[in-house]
């Protein structure tokens, strides 16, 4: 049997009287891309904060690997090779491209020139980044020009490439297209699909189901503070999944759309 990558068990996180995960599980498997949807409110953005160290769950657990970990911050989950690309992309707009790249991981140059007057290896981040850039087949003209100047896909590209770079384990993507048009839409997929054909696993969290019906292997179905289902795209219709995401439809035992709450189902036409 396949062990997960990244693996959740019973996460509870609350905030004063608001329960935000109420008991919520999670499995990465490796070599896939897994998308994470839910109603406003579900829980999924505290479950991925969770998963990510951002915040620390009330109880629970989370592995890695199969291991039992617990991660202090963001910074302690980056050391164990799960990196983040955020919604705002988290960039240093007028730094280039190079510098992006290896933010708060800069190369020294070698003896006394970085040791002591920690000079950076201007060079060589240049060659480390074109190396990433190229193995995802992101074009640039120039490693040497700033973030400011590229368009919004080639901002998401740049992160993108950050995070696969440094990721041992995993690559947690955050609304990765949602301020992006059609043709850089589907530029930033293609890049993910290369992510998960090299070996890193991807988790996807989005609110746009046309874009994780192409892309996902499996999907994550968060409601109430908790997962509710796990599915394949292939298994069930855009319309079933939006209507188990807000309660119309759950998924039985047989792996078969139900109806869980008949005036719902009746609302959206699926009775």
């Amino acid at each position: 049997m396949t062990t997960p990558v990244l693996q959740a068990r019973g996460l509870v996180k609350r905030y004063g009287h608001v329960t935000a995960l109420d008991g919520s599980d999670f499995d990465l498997m490796p070599g896939e891309v897994l998308a994470v949807i839910g109603d406003n409110g579900a829980g999924k953005t505290s479950l991925i904060k969770a998963l990510t160290g951002a915040v620390q769950p009330d109880s629970g657990e989370i592995l890695l690997d199969g291991k039992p970990v617990r991660f202090r911050d963001p910074l302690d989950a980056r050391r164990h090779g799960i990196e983040t690309v955020y919604q705002d992309l988290a960039v240093a707009p007028s730094l280039d491209i190079a510098t992006n790249m290896f933010l708060g991981r800069e190369l020294r140059k070698p003896g006394i020139l970085g040791s002591v007057f920690r000079m950076l290896d201007k060079k060589r981040m240049r060659e480390e980044s074109a190396r990433h850039m190229a193995a995802l087949k992101i074009g640039l003209r120039s490693l040497t020009q700033a973030v400011e100047s590229l368009s919004g896909g080639q901002r998401q590209g740049v992160a993108v490439a950050r995070a696969v770079a440094w990721a041992t384990h995993v690559v947690v993507m955050d609304e990765p297209t949602a301020a992006l048009g059609v043709k850089e839409s589907g530029q930033v997929l293609d890049m993910i699909k290369r992510v998960r054909d090299r070996g890193t696993p991807v988790v996807l969290i989005s609110h746009n189901m046309p874009h994780v019906f192409e892309i996902a292997d499996r999907i994550h179905i968060q409601r109430l503070g908790r997962r509710v289902a796990e599915i394949a795209p292939g298994d069930h219709s855009m319309a079933e999944v939006v209507a188990i995401m807000t309660g119309a439809l759950q998924v039985s035992k047989e792996g078969k759309a139900v109806v869980a709450d008949q005036d719902a189902a009746d609302a959206i036409g699926l009775s």
